[in-house]
């Protein structure tokens, strides 16, 4: 994997983790405060989704 892919994969990994972290659990998941916080790890997760699909595609390209 590329250094630009694995500085990516962390920097989501980061956004994951600070989310669930400032997520106020005990007023519940799907809460109307916690909504900006779902919306961002949702966002990570396909971030990461669209990471493993370059990394995927650039070993098919070099195989070529």
């Amino acid at each position: 994997m590329q250094l630009f892919y694995k500085i990516f994969l962390a920097l989501f990994a980061v956004f994951i983790g600070f989310n669930l972290y400032v997520m106020e659990w005990d007023l519940g998941f799907w809460h109307d405060e916690n909504s900006k916080f779902i919306l961002s790890i949702s966002a990570a997760i396909v971030g990461i989704v669209v990471v493993f699909v370059l990394h995927q595609m650039s070993k098919l390209a070099m195989k070529k």
